[in-house]
């Protein structure tokens, strides 16, 4: 016998099997428990989401001999000759290749002849926009008063196309888009059925993959399944039968794209595509990453807006601290742009790699938001560029620079100096890495208010601060510019507000230490004969 698909084979036959069209289930069962059923169906929704599943079931009750609960019995003859398409009282016309007048004058006359067994004759009509103007004029009377027997059930993916003489005739059902967890249940469930073993986050991605659609989430995974036939599926074999790309692969390309890094951005890419990944679903996917990005920057409950796991929304969290909202919609708005380009591309990997530039430098487009973000490169550079010293030798001579003075051993900083330290603390932050700034632009510089030793302990105050204290390129990276610009040495802890358990620890302020040094307090005297009434 030969092999029947994963959709085909496991299509449900009664309305209790019927997933994630809960509100149009319950309509349906109640009309026909009630009996009042309608004359006419307008089944709205995306593909695969049950239209014509929940239209032939509905067909198989209405003239089922013993319905249970509102559901055919699927045991009686009636049931098996509509099952198996074998039954005269149930007419499926494809629009889409019948949609002239002519077609619509057949039905006309059909109608009028009543079914030689059951209880109604059922017409599904797929597709239904399809219908030339004159067809849908043809349908108008019939479809408005039809004989008591006959029931039109109308299936369409776009509502918008029928004339509004048509909508007013029907029960219109929106079918919804069916939810991830819908989808990864009855996947689990189908691959236990079919003696297949696969890793949860597998059959979830394969889930996310069908995009609301039940009919495409079974067509994936029946494509996993054959590629590596008896073996366990895992996460790795669905993105290399898919083509699609991890959520690290993601995050490692934006933190270069966010450094400004072309050549490094282009050399991912480059990685991708020898690794067999399809361009259109990378921009896909690379799209809904930065969607996902945007939203942990501006919601609350980032938890409950996208669908990750804890380790990917702990990453998603960091990298969000990284950029701000403007940047991330010029990603978005890009990429957008790049996937209506690039369906019907020849060169997809030019085009790719000219969105990857462009997001790299932003000085290539003139648009406000590109603007802004060539405004936010430009205040990076400035920080990080350092001081530089002048001297000026007389009245009326040139100023230039200082001349280096001869290496002298650092003097070892004492604890006055961590006020110049934090007063400067901009300016020093200023000239380390995109990453490393970005953690201790959140930072507070502070120092052990018991002993007054003059340790300078950095504070990270979130999570992508956690990095860095085991970081030693970093911290040295930091100790060589705060001696630079100090002019002597300093000893440097980095640590994690919510992890150290120094209660000691205080913030060092300017203010207090001016007042420290100035052992008096200034008063404003009044100069004699002066009276406020002059």
């Amino acid at each position: 016998m030969s092999y029947t698909a994963l959709y085909r084979k496991f299509r449900p036959d009664n309305f209790a099997d019927v997933k994630g069209q809960d509100h149009i289930v319950t309509t349906l069962t109640n009309q026909i428990n009630a009996n009042r059923i309608g004359h006419a169906y307008l089944f709205c929704g995306t593909r695969g989401t049950g239209k014509t599943t929940v239209a032939k079931i509905l067909a198989k009750a209405v003239n089922c001999q013993h319905p249970v609960n509102g559901s055919p019995c699927n045991e009686c003859e009636m049931c098996k000759a509509i099952q198996a398409g074998t039954s005269m009282n149930v007419i499926e016309i494809d629009a889409a290749s019948n949609n002239g007048v002519d077609n619509i004058r057949e039905i006309r006359e059909e109608v009028t002849y009543r079914p030689t067994e059951g209880n109604y004759k059922v017409y599904i009509i797929d597709e239904v926009h399809m219908l030339s103007t004159g067809a849908f004029n043809a349908l108008l009377k019939t479809l408005e008063e039809p004989p008591s027997y006959v029931i039109f059930i109308l299936a369409t993916t776009e509502a918008h196309k029928i004339p509004i003489t048509i909508l007013s005739r029907c029960q219109r059902y929106d079918f919804h888009r069916i939810s991830i967890d819908t989808i990864a249940a009855r996947l689990t469930e189908l691959l236990k059925a079919e003696g297949v073993e696969a890793e949860e986050k597998a059959v979830r991605y394969v889930a996310k993959a069908g995009d609301g659609s039940m009919r495409d989430a079974l067509s994936l995974l029946d494509q996993c399944i054959a590629f590596y036939l008896g073996q366990t599926l895992t996460y790795d074999k669905v993105l290399e039968v898919l083509g699609a790309v991890d959520t690290e692969v993601f995050s490692k390309l934006l933190r270069k794209v966010l450094a400004g890094d072309v050549t490094a951005a282009i050399r991912i890419l480059e990685e991708l595509i020898v690794g067999g990944r399809e361009l259109s679903q990378f921009v896909g996917d690379f799209t809904w990453y930065m969607r996902n990005l945007l939203l942990v920057k501006t919601s609350d409950n980032p938890e409950e807006a996208i669908d990750v796991s804890s380790e990917n929304l702990k990453l998603l969290k960091e990298e969000s601290e990284m950029t701000d909202i403007d940047t991330l919609m010029r990603y978005i708005r890009i990429f957008s742009e790049l996937s209506n380009q690039i369906r019907f591309a020849t060169q997809k990997r030019v085009l790719v790699e000219i969105a990857l530039i462009k997001l790299c430098r932003p000085a290539m487009e003139t648009n406000l938001d590109s603007v802004l973000d060539r405004i936010r490169v430009l205040e990076q550079r400035i920080d990080e560029r350092p001081v530089q010293q002048v001297v000026v030798q007389s009245a009326g001579a040139s100023v230039q620079e200082a001349a280096p003075a001869p290496a002298a051993p650092p003097q070892k900083a004492a604890p006055e100096d961590l006020q110049k330290i934090v007063s400067g603390w901009k300016v020093i932050v200023g000239q380390t890495t995109a990453a490393f700034k970005q953690a201790l632009l959140q930072s507070i510089p502070k120092y052990n208010g018991e002993t007054g030793e003059p340790i300078l302990y950095v504070e990270f105050q979130t999570p992508l601060g956690r990095l860095y204290p085991d970081d030693s390129e970093a911290k040295q990276e930091l100790q060589a510019i705060i001696e630079k610009q100090l002019g002597k040495s300093i000893e440097l802890h980095m640590l994690v507000a919510e992890d150290h358990q120094q209660t000691n620890l205080t913030q060092i302020t300017v203010d207090q230490a001016i007042r420290q040094n100035i052992h008096m307090d200034v008063q404003i005297e009044e100069a004699p004969g002066s009276s406020l009434e002059e």
